[in-house]
């Protein structure tokens, strides 16, 4: 009896919304080793120099660009998706009017998509689908952190109709659907959406 009630406890004070976070980052692993933390006032990354085995600062007080050519959707279930989802797609890759349309970009890692969303903006989304209704990435450890981290450089986080952060959660595992980028890249995909 003892061990459910401090369980439900537990759950209970775990499943807080994003907004009351304090601290998020992410590690990246990859030709570099990049750590990007935010403890709430802006973001930074730090670049591991391996002749010295220490963090460098790299970037600081990172901003996003308001709009990017760059778009990273799954195209692999676009026929899975919503109608107004698919005409957004449709219309991204439409020439624009330098006579090119949007760059995908698609990674297939949320820490790789935050990282290129960091340094080069644009829109990235994973988008519920008629398979997985609710999404496929958890709100608590993937999605309300990272994008805690990303607002802190101005870039807009949403499930299609409400801010990440502002999403309480009901389950520890609870999956959400999630558009985030440049704020301008944001505002069209919520035209469309609408």
């Amino acid at each position: 009896m003892q061990l459910d009630q401090s369980r439900e406890k537990c759950i209970v004070n775990v499943c807080q919304p994003g907004k009351n976070l304090l601290i998020a980052g992410h590690c990246l692993y990859s030709s570099s080793v990049v750590f990007t933390i935010s403890l709430g006032n802006g973001c930074l990354s730090n670049t591991l120099d391996p002749t010295y085995g220490e963090f460098v600062l790299t970037h600081e007080n990172i901003k996003i660009p308001e709009s990017s050519k760059i778009y990273s959707f799954n195209e692999g279930n676009f026929d899975l998706w919503g109608e107004k989802l698919k005409n957004y797609l449709d219309h991204l890759r439409q020439p624009v009017s330098n006579g090119k349309p949007y760059s995908d970009s698609y990674i297939g890692c949320l820490v790789g998509e935050i990282h290129r969303m960091l340094l080069r903006g644009g829109i990235y989304g994973n988008p519920k689908n008629k398979n997985n209704k609710n999404g496929n990435l958890r709100l608590l450890y993937e999605c309300a952190p990272m994008s805690f981290l990303i607002e802190q450089v101005g870039v807009v986080a949403i499930d299609g109709e409400q801010r990440i952060l502002d999403i309480v959660p009901e389950q520890v595992h609870q999956r959400t659907p999630i558009f985030l980028g440049s704020p301008n890249e944001v505002r069209k995909l919520q035209n469309y959406l609408a």
